[in-house]
């Protein structure tokens, strides 16, 4: 099975560390589902993880209940790659059903468990070819997220500035103020008239 080598990656790489072990125990009977979707209604992709408290099996079928489902498209995903993946689950690109700490927990365990694929290569190419590899895999990425960055700028400037569609920082801060202002010019008139009514 395709799933084989990377069950047996994360299984050495959670025997090899002491927090992979003690997450990997605490989810002993628990199964995580996380579900590829092209569409909300359309599931490319059912992927199962459970525990059995040593080891992960990880498989495209599965009998045992679910304790908490992932869902989303393969580019949210791919975005809790970068720096915050907190901020893809706050989003709602990738919802979560069921029990969200057992989610938590598998997150944990993979991370705690997740390998080194510049090590990993080294054992199929050798120590220098790996580093080579992934040096420029990082520069790939690095390049990627500098152009998406760019690219998002460059929306939100044509959105604001170009076809006015939204409002500068600048606009949304002067409307605040006036708000203020014209909330405190209603407090100080409302004391006045209760002031008279005295």
């Amino acid at each position: 099975m395709l799933l084989t080598p990377l069950e047996s990656l994360l299984n050495r790489n959670i025997a090899g560390s002491a927090a992979a072990r003690v997450a990997c125990q605490r989810l002993n009977g628990k199964t995580l589902a996380v579900n590829v979707t092209g569409a909300p209604s359309n599931t490319l992709l059912s992927l199962y993880f459970k525990s059995d408290g040593d080891r992960i099996a990880i498989s495209t079928k599965n009998e045992a209940p679910v304790s908490a489902t992932l869902s989303g498209t393969p580019l949210a995903y791919l975005s809790m790659v970068g720096k915050q993946p907190e901020n893809v689950l706050r989003s709602g690109a990738i919802r979560i059903e069921g029990d969200a700490e057992v989610a938590q927990a598998f997150r944990d365990l993979l991370a705690a468990a997740q390998p080194d694929f510049e090590e990993e290569l080294s054992r199929v190419v050798g120590d220098v070819a790996a580093h080579q590899l992934g040096k420029m895999a990082k520069d790939a990425f690095a390049f990627g997220e500098r152009v998406a960055s760019t690219f998002a700028q460059n929306v939100s400037e044509y959105l604001q500035e170009e076809s006015r569609d939204t409002v500068t920082r600048i606009e949304v801060d002067e409307f605040n103020e006036a708000v203020d202002q014209l909330r405190d010019a209603v407090d100080r008139a409302a004391a006045r008239l209760h002031n008279l009514h005295k």
